[in-house]
């Protein structure tokens, strides 16, 4: 009897820890999911936590599957491209009805995209696509995306400060089409869908204006810590005091360059002109104190469109292979009046 009791005791530890695992941001036990005939499971497998917009975006997926009745299983990848493929094939044993899924990098998911079209299990790809083997396409293996234009975004910034280096310039200089202007680059996480859209749309843009210079560019993987630590060594390099434009691929970052322009001696949003991605409230609170210049809207509150995608998906019903966020881009000029609007 004792061992029979031991038994079930273990049994039914293991039950109760499967269970809470199943609605780590889920939905209720019971009932249905809006717009279906019962309750669905979605894997979802997110990068991590390394930055404002990432724990923006988790907090809308799992606030919109509550909104849903949506069972969410829920995976944080810390950025570790390996836990992702865990993750992934823990889905395809589970059986789960779609899969919600935001890359770490482009590449090396040929193998498991596979596999999970056989199980044929769903895929909605979150803020960043991927790149496959010659011949293949996404559409063929991901049912929908949602999320920005990186390259897009990209390009308003390069917009923005070659409009604002003409018309205002820094403490130094102007630009008049002749004199070299001296761009440092912050970019984030190497191989990654924003990091490459990003840089293919600065690169197109840039290309226009001769003058532009990149005398720094190195990657801060979109934290603000190593956006600092990276800052810290150009601040310490001879080209220091040649610096005329930060451009950075993340507000976090360029948030952590901040303070390592302000340790150097240097006035950010002055000496340096500073220009990010995102438009998240830290930067929001540095354009309030004018160390910051611009920030280009990259919207992380994707969970409602995530989980109507999953729904009209699970029905058959006709989508947008891509949709779209809708954005925009502040400044000085108009960052005081939308800061008590924002969500994240």
């Amino acid at each position: 009897m004792k061992k029979l009791l031991a038994v079930l005791m273990v049994l039914i530890a293991a039950g109760f820890a499967f269970g809470a695992g199943r609605q780590q941001g889920g939905g209720s036990a019971g009932g249905v999911t809006k717009g279906m005939d019962r309750k669905i499971v979605m894997g979802y497998s997110q990068i991590g936590a390394e930055s404002e917009w990432r724990t923006a975006c988790t907090n809308s997926v799992k606030a919109a599957a509550e909104e849903y009745n949506i069972e969410l299983i829920f995976s944080d990848a810390q950025q570790k491209q390996e836990n992702q493929m865990q993750a992934l094939r823990s889905f395809i044993r589970q059986k789960v009805d779609v899969i919600g899924w935001t890359p770490v990098v482009e590449t090396g998911w040929d193998a498991i995209l596979q596999e999970i079209k056989d199980a044929g299990i769903p895929v909605i790809c979150v803020d960043r696509q991927v790149t496959l083997a010659a011949g293949k396409r996404q559409e063929d293996y991901i049912s929908a995306f949602i999320g920005s234009n990186m390259i897009t975004e990209a390009q308003k910034a390069v917009q923005w400060i070659v409009n604002y280096m003409k018309t205002t310039g820094n403490s130094r200089k102007k630009d008049d089409g002749k004199v070299d202007i001296n761009v440092a680059i912050l970019e984030g996480t190497t191989g990654s869908g924003a990091q490459v859209g990003r840089t293919e749309g600065w690169n197109q843009e840039i290309s226009k204006y001769p003058n532009y210079k990149t005398i720094f560019r190195q990657t801060g993987n979109f934290t603000r810590a190593e956006g600092q630590q990276v800052m810290e060594a150009w601040m310490k390099s001879p080209q220091a005091n040649d610096i005329d434009v930060l451009f950075a691929q993340n507000d976090d970052m360029a948030i952590g360059a901040i303070d390592a322009i302000k340790a150097a001696g240097k006035k950010p949003g002055t000496d340096i002109i500073i220009v990010s991605i995102d438009s998240v409230k830290g930067a929001f609170d540095a354009m309030l104190r004018k160390e910051l210049n611009a920030t280009i809207e990259c919207n992380p509150l994707l969970g409602p469109q995530v989980m109507d995608t999953a729904v009209k998906i699970l029905n058959n019903q006709p989508i947008t292979w891509w949709v779209e966020s809708v954005e925009s881009q502040f400044d000085w000029t108009n960052a005081e009046a939308a800061y008590p609007s924002r969500q994240y």
